[in-house]
């Protein structure tokens, strides 16, 4: 899978008192992407932390907002991996609209690195085989 897309609706608590998606959000409306696409690979972040002992924290992330989500939108986000190493995975996230001809419009993009801190030791550590080998299905460096 080389590419991930979750729809999302732009509630009222997401909005500031004009209507526009505030700043923070958008970085929600990403993280629930990135935790629906480990469910769709049978990685529940619960099971991986009792299983592995890892969690998955973001590192660094850059954001660039385009023009602003409004509310009641329906939006997509899409999810790929720009870059995965033993101990991290670098996401790219867009945060989409589409008008009524299925032209797309680019609100929000980002990129986000998550690393694979081991629980005990409190420091990054290698990612599991079996999930890195999910990752690097969808690998496009």
């Amino acid at each position: 899978m080389s590419e991930f897309i979750w729809p999302v609706r732009v509630y009222y608590e997401d909005t500031d008192s004009g209507g526009v998606v505030y700043h923070s959000n958008y970085l929600n409306f990403m993280e629930r992407a990135r935790t629906e696409w480990l469910r769709t690979m049978h990685l529940e972040q619960d099971e991986i932390v009792n299983e592995y002992g890892i969690l998955f924290v973001v590192h660094s992330l850059s954001i660039d907002y385009l023009k602003p989500a409004l509310f009641n939108e329906a939006l997509l986000v899409k999810t790929r991996v720009q870059k995965l190493s033993r101990a991290s995975i670098v996401f790219e996230q867009f945060i989409i609209r589409k008008d009524d001809e299925e032209n797309e419009q680019i609100l929000t993009k980002g990129m986000v690195k998550v690393v694979s801190l081991g629980v005990e030791q409190n420091r990054p550590v290698p990612l599991p085989k079996p999930v890195y080998e999910q990752f690097s299905k969808s690998d496009q460096s």
